[in-house]
């Protein structure tokens, strides 16, 4: 059986790795990491549960030479200096030039083709001169690259979560990005039936959230913006790691559990959670999508081979247009009508009010 060796970079809690194993399954090969890294030691404690390997520390303690051959770079690299909930220096901040470690590893190692994921503002940081610095360094390094920024809601989840992946190849051949279109999850699937108290927000938190917005007959995710704004949706907005407890709240009411969260991401239920809930919260939120990541893969190794000849069973499909996947039974008395374009697909208006 063909062997796709990989390195796991800023692994987290093993997103991508989750992603490219089930790839390999999929398509009949096999998928071996020969190094994973992470500095956090949380991090470190849940991928070691969950994968029966430690992760290396500090990236810049890694001699790049020391480093085993491998087909396939993946990295979520850190993506505060980017992020909205940052303070948007880019390569101003220490942790910005940690693409640099990648591009370190890159030149030395020379694997076939990367992956590199981070927030969906890196395209717009800096005029878009961030990300043109990043596509310089990798192109003259050898590497054909395209990136494109991906929804998960467009992969099954029930997340409004847009990130940037950067995909790279000596020849990028026939690769072409995914296009999603798979039915959403609907919230019921990923709430779990009994919550303790302890993720309920407060009366006055819950009282207040009431007095905005009616209840809602289906599942619903409550979101308020830094400015008090609040929006009801039938999916969650993006989890956020360093954002508020209460900005996110099951029908106006209570936090999502861990468990619930990492479902968001599209991690299986056998995933062991060992950390508390402030580090699992601050995990799942640092994480990627993982059906996003596994949709890029798997059109990474059909263009570069590794497939074994089929990959049958393993298509994505679902032409439903994903506004009709979203809307609720109760939509005529609880949802507005209309719909507003974002990013180019329809989606339902959310109820609105200060």
């Amino acid at each position: 059986m063909q062997t796709v060796r990989f390195i796991d970079l800023f692994c987290g809690i093993g997103g991508f790795r989750y992603a490219i194993e089930a790839v390999a399954s999929k398509v009949g090969v096999s998928a071996e990491c020969v190094l994973s890294s992470d500095i956090d030691l949380h991090c470190q404690k849940a991928y070691a549960a969950n994968f029966g390997e430690a992760p290396a520390g500090d990236i810049h303690s890694i001699e790049a030479n020391s480093i085993p051959d491998h087909d396939i770079l993946l990295a979520g690299f850190p993506c505060q200096p980017f992020s909205i909930i940052g303070h948007r220096k880019g390569f101003e901040d220490a942790r910005g030039t940690l693409f640099f470690e990648i591009a370190r590893i890159i030149e030395a190692k020379k694997p076939k083709a990367f992956v590199l994921e981070n927030v969906k503002l890196l395209v717009g940081h800096n005029d878009g001169k961030t990300l043109a610095r990043i596509l310089e360094v990798l192109s003259n390094l050898g590497y054909q690259t395209d990136c494109m920024v991906l929804n998960a809601l467009d992969f099954g989840l029930p997340q409004k979560r847009e990130r940037l992946f950067i995909v790279g190849s000596r020849d990028l051949g026939t690769f072409e990005w995914p296009k999603g279109e798979v039915p959403m999850k609907p919230l019921h699937e990923i709430l779990e039936a009994t919550v303790p108290k302890e993720y309920y927000a407060s009366d006055y938190i819950r009282e207040r959230r009431l007095a905005e917005h009616p209840p809602t007959k289906e599942p619903t995710i409550w979101h308020e913006n830094k400015s008090g704004h609040i929006s009801v949706y039938p999916y969650s907005c993006a989890l956020r790691a360093g954002a508020s407890y209460n900005y996110l709240l099951v029908n106006g009411e209570r936090r999502l559990t861990p468990r619930e969260m990492l479902r968001l991401q599209g991690f299986p239920d056998t995933f062991r959670i060992v950390c508390n809930y402030s580090q699992t919260r601050k995990q799942v939120g640092n994480s990627l999508p993982v059906p996003v990541a596994e949709a890029v893969l798997l059109k990474v190794f059909c263009s570069r081979g590794w497939t074994n000849g089929s990959i049958s069973d393993f298509v994505y499909s679902g032409k439903q247009p994903l506004y009709q996947q979203m809307k609720l039974l109760d939509t005529v008395h609880y949802y507005d009508e209309k719909t507003k374009a974002k990013n180019g697909r329809k989606v339902p208006s959310s109820i609105s009010a200060k």
